[in-house]
Order: C-alpha cells, then sequence, then structure tokens
C-alpha cells in the first residue's frame, strides 16, 4: 500500500516542520486515512501549560488533529481531561504529506482559534507570516496560506463551526 492511500488505524509521528526546521514530532494514534484526509489523536504535546490568554493548552489535554493533502490548512479539536471541548485551533499549512509513518506538515505562521461556544474566532500570528518573507520568496504560496485563513475563518462562523469539514 502506497505511503499516501487509505491505511488501517495504527501509529504515526506528527512533524511539523517551520522556516526548514522540525518545530515539534510527537506520536500520534492514526484513526483514518482515507487517501485525502488524516484524523490522529494525540495528548497535548508541549512542555507544562501554554496559556495563549483565551485558552490554555495543558497535560490531560487531547487533540484530535485532521490534516489534508489537497488543503492549506489542519484543524484541530482540542479537549480538556475532562472530555470538555474547549475549541478548534487550525494550523495554515502546505498540504500534509505523508511517508510511512510519518506525518510532515509545514507550519506557515498563520493560525485561527474558534472557541467551543463559538463565541470566540481569532485570526493570529498573522505578524509572524508578514515577517517570515513567504510574500517574497514564494508568493503563490503565501496567497494560498492568505486564502486558507479566510477559508478557516468562514466555517469558524458558521452554524456548527467546523463539525461538516470533521464529519
Amino acid at each position: 500500500m502506497s505511503a499516501n492511500s487509505a491505511d488501517p488505524a495504527g501509529r504515526l509521528e506528527v512533524v511539523l516542520v517551520k522556516a526548514g526546521r522540525t518545530k515539534i514530532r510527537y506520536p500520534a494514534e492514526l484513526l483514518r486515512d482515507d487517501g485525502t484526509r488524516i484524523a490522529v489523536r494525540a495528548p497535548w504535546a508541549g512542555t507544562g501549560v501554554r496559556d495563549f490568554g483565551f485558552v490554555r493548552f495543558e497535560p490531560g489535554d487531547v487533540f484530535t488533529e485532521y490534516y489534508w493533502r489537497d488543503r492549506w490548512y489542519s484543524v484541530k479539536e482540542v479537549r480538556a481531561a475532562d472530555g470538555s471541548v474547549k475549541g478548534w485551533y487550525c494550523d495554515v499549512t502546505r498540504p500534509a504529506v505523508r511517508s510511512g509513518a510519518e506525518l510532515v506538515v509545514e507550519d506557515l505562521d498563520l493560525d485561527l482559534w474558534r472557541s467551543a461556544d463559538g463565541r470566540d474566532v481569532r485570526r493570529l500570528d498573522e505578524d509572524e507570516f508578514a515577517a517570515s518573507g513567504l510574500r517574497e520568496a514564494d508568493p503563490d504560496a503565501a496567497s494560498a496560506a492568505e486564502a486558507a485563513l479566510d477559508t478557516l475563518e468562514a466555517l469558524a462562523y458558521r452554524d456548527g463551526g467546523f463539525a461538516e469539514l470533521l464529519a
């Protein structure tokens, strides 16, 4: 079976690359891979607590993450240790690449947060994106990234948020 085809559940190593370097690498349970969309589940991979002011990621949190081979974003449902939904953290990325037991995703700096109740939708890190130099280095990728953020924001404001996208 090819690395980019449908696959039964197993383990994957998620590798998040930023500016050509590995930012984080963590093990995840492969939930499904239909050849286009890959779903994994993993505990919070950071060390300790990360407080963004609008949400805290902390030990015990569980992320169900959705990646696409044909879209410029990923969507991560974040649940607290008690199972309650905190919200959805979305990364603008190049399309995901799966090679064997590795899922490699290149982060393009732009992010979006949607709270569980849908009242808090915010674009994040637009300053980092502007400073990254992507617009000059790869204008087509920059345009795709900006369009992806617009798409995510539109989905976040819909009734049900990302439910249809992740079903």
